[in-house]
């Protein structure tokens, strides 16, 4: 009886899986980020990302890389390599939790992080 109910939610688990509408591509995520404190401008990062990400409706994912020149204000531009993953899983129709990792090269490496909550009205 129980390798019976063992099987069974095996197979109703893989029904449901190959049910489930999976979308997956590859993008470019080009992105210029700029900081300034007070009126002084500090600079700027331009990312030029290529990643791929996948979702299945609750679950999502992303990863994605690539060079990245460092322009600091009165400085010499810096070629890099940064990237990021991260994802999110559906709480419910309205609610969402996300993170995310970055990094980027340089005298260090950099690493940054976020976690948060989409709450859609």
């Amino acid at each position: 009886m129980l390798k019976a109910f063992l099987v069974s939610g095996v197979a109703v688990s893989a029904a449901a899986a190959l049910a489930s509408p999976v979308r997956s591509e590859i993008y470019v995520n080009p992105e210029y980020n700029g900081a300034t404190y007070g009126n002084e401008a500090l600079g700027g990062t331009l990312t030029t990302d290529v990643g791929y990400r996948t979702s299945d409706g609750t679950y999502s994912f992303y990863i994605q890389g690539g060079p990245a020149i460092v322009m600091p204000s009165g400085a010499d531009q810096e070629l890099e390599l940064a990237g990021k993953f991260g994802g999110s899983v559906k709480v419910n129709d309205n609610v969402s939790v996300y993170g995310e990792l970055s990094g980027i090269t340089g005298d260090e490496l950099t690493v940054g992080s976020k976690l948060g909550l989409d709450w859609a009205f």
